[in-house]
């Protein structure tokens, strides 16, 4: 507490220093003739920040869907806005970073075990992007092969055949009565317990058939990826194909389990899975059972892109660190006539990118543009799964361990049931996640500068709404990067076709896009790289 307090009353006393053109030693008052960030802030304004969104949000864009005509008509349009205001170009040359996305979806998927059939979503289910396509996969017995893992320390396919065969395994891996993984040697899990992918594709190499991964609550999984299993799963599109490298895999209730294992060897199935608990050496049992499996899909692949433009840091000695300002540009498109024109979600946040780039670019015009380098990217494929972010964190444009944090703009445009009345508010999320100091970095610009309501009830650990989880700035926060979400919260327009840009708040809109100006400017040219001092388990 006392570390907090005193970055803030040193943030707040020396906020002269933020001035390029000033006396360092000298603290100046604040005026826009002597302090350039409150001069260029105030070019964050509510009528340009409509002119964008007024574009953004009509019906010629179509709901900016990725893939779709209309998020290309909206990259074009953000690409001309940077090349109109002198922003540089990716090494490409371009503004673009293309990418593709796969869309998976079930045609027919059916299971039976002895000949009983069950239903998909209340038995079992299985993702269509992790399995490829295939006519019936049909056995007579079924191997129990513990956890499906191959590890050096600990491997369930030592010494087993099981190229064409059907294998049944738990998930996660075997820990001893103590809770200590026998792969790790400690209370945390591994990789296989983390990455859905070693099993699958260690069960591919080995030429299993297909993988029947128990599940202990069908029902709870279910609900968590309805969306997901009912109206087609997208993955990016360095994955297209990738479902080739997994063997063929579903999840089953404990129900489905005790019918392939019968009740002849249900007593031996147990004993055999207690003793890999108690002595952390693999053991298999063979289960006669009938099963046969269906997995029929539909794939498409849409194409989207990432639009990338940047202003190089003046100061030779800290413009190769990056500061990343992030926004989704994209929404759900057309369903029939009807347009969902996505103002707020997520046109406010990418509108008042533009303008925040404009205001930067207008300072580096005056020669007193950021120390170090900023890097505006507004990303398609946030609403199927913040796709975009993720492929930039994987394929980074520029160097992920220069970029030293992300400033996120989601949805800013309205005021939530929980501030009725009062505009003069924004939810701030993540900024302590990774570092305090970005947290205190953002506290001293809006006092000192803004004086908005910094409302962090979406940040708390437990919040149920997941928000810092469920923007793009979590992609860089997953890889250490400290990252700052600005959220004005969901209303009864969310999601539906009459956010439009009509019932947008511009004036709420530009006061939040000067105090994400205020931040980005002091985080751009302070002497000391932000620093990262938070340890998190996520």
């Amino acid at each position: 507490m006392f570390h907090r307090q005193m970055v803030m009353l040193l943030l707040t006393c020396c906020i002269a220093s933020f001035s390029l053109a000033q006396d360092t030693t000298v603290a100046p008052s604040v005026d826009n003739d002597r302090i350039p960030a409150v001069k260029y802030a105030e070019m964050v304004r509510g009528e340009d920040i409509r002119q964008h969104l007024d574009i953004l949000a009509s019906d010629e864009m179509e709901g900016r869907e990725t893939g779709q005509p209309g998020q290309r008509l909206a990259a074009e349009y953000i690409a001309g806005h940077f090349k109109n205001i002198g922003l540089g170009t990716t090494p490409n040359g371009t503004y673009f970073q293309p990418l593709s996305f796969a869309q998976n979806r079930w045609i027919d998927l059916s299971l039976s075990v002895n000949e009983e059939r069950y239903r998909f979503m209340w038995d079992y289910y299985a993702f269509a992007s992790s399995n490829s396509s295939t006519d019936t996969i049909k056995a007579d017995e079924v191997l129990f092969l513990g956890y499906g893992i191959d590890d050096e320390k600990y491997s369930d396919y030592k010494d087993v055949d099981v190229k064409g065969k059907v294998i049944m395994v738990y998930q996660g891996e075997p820990l001893n009565m103590d809770s200590i993984s026998y792969i790790t040697g400690k209370m945390e899990y591994s990789d296989w317990a983390l990455d859905w992918r070693k099993k699958l594709e260690t069960a591919k190499r080995k030429g299993v058939k297909a993988v029947i991964f128990i599940e202990s609550n069908v029902n709870e999984r279910v609900s968590r990826y309805r969306d997901r299993l009912l109206s087609g799963q997208m993955s990016m599109g360095m994955e297209e194909g990738m479902s080739d490298n997994y063997a063929h895999s579903i999840y089953v209730s404990k129900d489905i389990a005790k019918e392939i294992i019968g009740k002849k060897l249900y007593k031996k199935f147990i004993k055999t899975r207690n003793k890999i608990k108690k002595t952390g050496r693999p053991y298999h049992l063979m289960l006669q059972a009938d099963v046969a499996l269906m997995m029929l899909k539909e794939e498409k692949v849409l194409k989207g892109e990432n639009v990338l433009g940047m202003i190089e840091g003046r100061d030779p000695e800290l413009k190769d660190e990056i500061l990343v300002v992030s926004a989704h540009y994209d929404h759900l498109g057309k369903r029939g006539d009807d347009i969902y024109n996505g103002a707020d979600d997520n046109g406010s946040g990418t509108s008042t990118v533009l303008d925040i780039a404009e205001a930067f670019k207008a300072a580096a015009n005056d020669g007193i543009g950021p120390r170090r380098s900023i890097l505006f990217l507004l990303v398609s494929g946030e609403e199927k799964g913040l796709l975009g972010s993720e492929y930039y964190v994987k394929f980074p444009v520029y160097p992920l361990d220069k970029t030293i944090v992300d400033v996120n703009v989601d949805m800013i445009g309205r005021v939530d049931k929980d501030h009725e009345g009062n505009p003069n508010y924004i939810y701030v999320i993540g900024a302590d996640r990774l570092s305090t100091e970005l947290h205190d970095i953002n506290e001293a610009m809006n006092e000192q500068f803004v004086n908005l309501e910094l409302d962090y009830t979406f940040n708390e650990e437990d919040d149920p709404n997941r928000y810092y989880y469920r923007s793009d700035h979590y992609n860089f926060a997953e890889k250490g990067i400290p990252a700052i979400f600005y959220f004005s919260g969901v209303h009864d327009d969310y999601h539906r076709t009459s956010d439009t840009s009509d019932k947008i708040d511009f004036e709420k809109t530009a006061k939040v896009g000067r105090l994400i100006f205020h931040t980005i400017w002091q985080l751009a040219n302070q002497d000391k790289t932000i620093e990262v001092d938070v340890i998190q388990n996520q």
